[in-house]
């Protein structure tokens, strides 16, 4: 796959854009949530100015304090954040990084750290995180906490989350950025985002570089 290099202002303006809506329907006969992705994506893009990890110290799914920048320094760190009441942008994502990543050397498999931070702390539990995330591989991290950190730290990064609301007829709605961030083991710098829609192939050939600290 051959990557798009973008200026970082337009790389977070297209962060901006680029939200998914989800929401869960109490009139639907099957209970489950509807998604609706408000931006056309694609994937890979190399940002032209490397930017730093969110500064957040959360909950993991063992109920333990995690602190993202310390416990992820000099690992090639892949960030997503979302939810797991997402009915198929969120699991279409992990399951595709899992997939990509089972397929990786027994080295780089070991390397490689996966970082799902909720946006919906209310109702993703560490338990549920754990469950969760174990569905598509148990190494992942799953973190929760409160949801006014969470959000501080998406923005960070440019991602944008927005509180979920419970509309009049109980459906639940919940806006997030749809985007992966690659951060590189030597400078813990994101050097590229993967829009919703990245597949397992497109990130299998992407990964050994990341782990190896280079540019695809």
């Amino acid at each position: 796959m051959r990557l798009r290099h973008w200026p970082t202002g337009a790389v977070l303006a297209a962060l901006a854009l680029g939200l998914t809506a989800c929401g869960t329907s109490s009139d639907s006969s099957s209970g489950e949530p509807a998604a609706v992705i408000t931006a056309s994506q694609e994937a890979g893009t190399v940002v032209d100015t490397p930017f730093p990890k969110p500064d957040l110290i959360l909950t993991d799914t063992a109920g333990k304090k995690y602190d993202l920048v310390k416990e992820t320094k000099g690992k090639p760190t892949l960030i997503y954040f979302g939810y797991t009441h997402c009915p198929d942008v969120c699991p279409t994502t992990m399951s595709d990084i899992a997939i990509a990543k089972s397929k990786l050397s027994a080295a780089d498999r070991a390397k490689l750290q996966v970082v799902f931070i909720t946006t919906d702390p209310a109702r993703d539990s560490p338990k549920r995180l754990g469950e969760w995330l174990d569905a598509q591989d148990k190494s992942f991290v799953g973190l929760t906490g409160d949801f006014t950190t969470i959000q501080a730290g998406a923005r960070s990064v440019g991602i944008d989350v927005e509180k979920p609301v419970k509309e009049k007829d109980g459906s639940i709605t919940s806006t997030h950025g749809a985007q992966v961030l690659a951060y590189s083991p030597k400078d813990d710098m994101a050097h590229v985002l993967y829009m919703s829609g990245t597949t397992s192939d497109q990130f299998l050939h992407d990964l050994p570089t990341i782990i190896k600290g280079k540019t695809p």
